[in-house]
């Protein structure tokens, strides 16, 4: 198997459906809708086109740093 488009959303037998990160010859990274990231060798991988659209993910929420204290003595 060929290494499949980045952002492509696909359909695994166990984990279900899931937009493809990461794909090269060797390597492809799914991250699934009720599983998380997987990592598959591309080879050995057996995945389907899924009907539909991916659901729309959280993006990364970073907190802000709280500012220094100082100790009162």
């Amino acid at each position: 198997m060929k290494a499949i488009q980045a952002g492509q959303y696909v359909k695994h037998f166990q984990y279900g459906c899931g937009v493809v990160t990461e794909s090269n010859e060797d390597r492809t990274s799914i991250d699934f809708d009720q599983h998380g990231l997987k990592k598959f060798v591309t080879s050995m991988m057996v995945v389907e086109p899924a009907e539909g659209t991916p659901p729309k993910r959280p993006g990364s929420r970073r907190r802000k740093k709280a500012a220094p204290t100082t100790a009162a003595r």
